[in-house]
């Protein structure tokens, strides 16, 4: 018996031999050529740490006035204090906030949502704490690892214990093939076994949000929407129809002009009858976003460079430019330039490299400026 295996002993290392020359491992001069890319988020940070007690609640106030209104809660003042810290993460077509805030109530009203520009879809994740949210007579109740799903195109109320929670907010046109089941399931708890996957997924990323590169981010921003997507798809078994007298001007805006951006028509007087509202109105919504046609010029821009970035679309550059709009091709090019930061030649050449470039964000990020109401009204323009 100990013969024979001794005699097997060769055979097996020849075998291993063969295996290693079958599958070649990578040198480690290899796996360390490709220089490593910078980070590529700088964070917005916003504490009532450094002021005094009785303005820190005041300050935190104007810091969620684009958002909401916030009051205390019956039992407390002003004067005792509001410690609360914020930090927003900029990816591009998706903001990531992570927050610590005491007790407080807040509303996003009617009035409120006639003038604001801010229509997005918005996670909340609870670490700790609760909170309970009115939207349309029916509350929503968040706790620790839960998350709720909500629309800011639709007014909503609620009030929250001291809490620790990390918020998504991610624009309209992000999820606009999937508006229909998002509508309906408006304030929704969402639960299961995909919920656990993308809180343990979510908090990966954060782990991570301060060395992300910018070639990752448009990666992280789909996998984040497909997830949401999945988990509102598996959470509402039985959703009722959004009506379209609940929903908010903006986001029916957003929708029909989603819908028809490939339109020759597609124009003011079009957006008007169809959500039904006069220039002046349609004209004062689109104001943050440099007016309707350049909001509508910036999604068609943002199509053509889907287009562009996909590698599989082999459509000629100047058809794509005529879908955009464009009627000559070095119009478009300046355009797209302009906005993005490179050529159209450019993005088709890396789609082709595997190589993609991420869409530019807004200046006031490169800059290292702006305010959360600002990266608010920028996100998805």
């Amino acid at each position: 018996m100990s013969d024979r295996s001794t005699e097997s002993e060769p055979d097996d290392h020849l075998a291993s031999a063969r295996e290693r020359r079958r599958w070649p491992r990578q040198s480690e001069e290899q796996a360390t050529s490709r220089p490593a890319a910078p980070p590529a988020l700088t964070p917005l940070r916003f504490s009532t740490h450094e002021l005094a007690p009785a303005e820190q609640f005041n300050a935190w106030q104007a810091h969620m006035a684009p958002l909401v209104e916030v009051t205390l809660p019956d039992d407390k003042s002003a004067e005792d204090g509001f410690l609360a810290d914020q930090t927003a993460w900029h990816l591009g077509n998706l903001l990531i906030v992570q927050q610590r805030v005491p007790a407080h109530s807040y509303t996003r009203s009617r009035a409120m949502l006639r003038l604001s520009p801010i229509d997005h879809w918005y996670v909340e994740l609870l670490r700790e704490g609760r909170a309970w949210t009115e939207v349309d007579r029916r509350v929503a109740e968040s706790g620790p690892d839960r998350f709720v799903f909500r629309s800011l195109g639709y007014p909503y109320r609620g009030r929250t214990i001291k809490s620790d929670a990390v918020l998504f907010f991610m624009p309209y046109d992000l999820m606009a093939d999937d508006a229909g089941i998002l509508e309906a399931a408006n304030n929704s708890v969402l639960s299961g076994n995909l919920a656990k996957l993308l809180a343990n997924y979510i908090h990966g990323i954060e782990s991570n949000l301060s060395s992300l590169t910018a070639e990752e981010l448009p990666r992280i921003v789909q996998t984040i929407r497909d997830m949401v997507v999945a988990c509102v798809s598996s959470s509402v078994a039985q959703p009722a129809t959004a009506t379209l007298s609940n929903m908010g001007m903006m986001e029916r805006a957003h929708r029909y002009i989603h819908s028809n951006l490939d339109s020759e028509d597609l124009n003011p007087d079009t957006i008007c009858r169809a959500v039904g509202i006069s220039r002046t109105r349609l004209y004062q919504l689109f104001g943050a976003s440099g007016g309707v046609l350049n909001y509508i010029r910036k999604r068609r821009l943002l199509a053509a460079y889907a287009d562009l970035s996909d590698p599989t679309n082999n459509r000629p550059i100047a058809e794509i430019a005529e879908a955009a709009g464009f009627d000559l091709a070095a119009n478009f090019t300046r355009a797209f330039s302009h906005e993005f930061g490179f050529s159209p030649r450019e993005v088709r050449k890396a789609a082709g490299a595997e190589r993609p470039f991420p869409p530019a964000a807004p200046l006031e990020l490169h800059r290292g400026g702006g305010t959360f109401g600002n990266w608010l009204n920028a996100l998805g323009n």
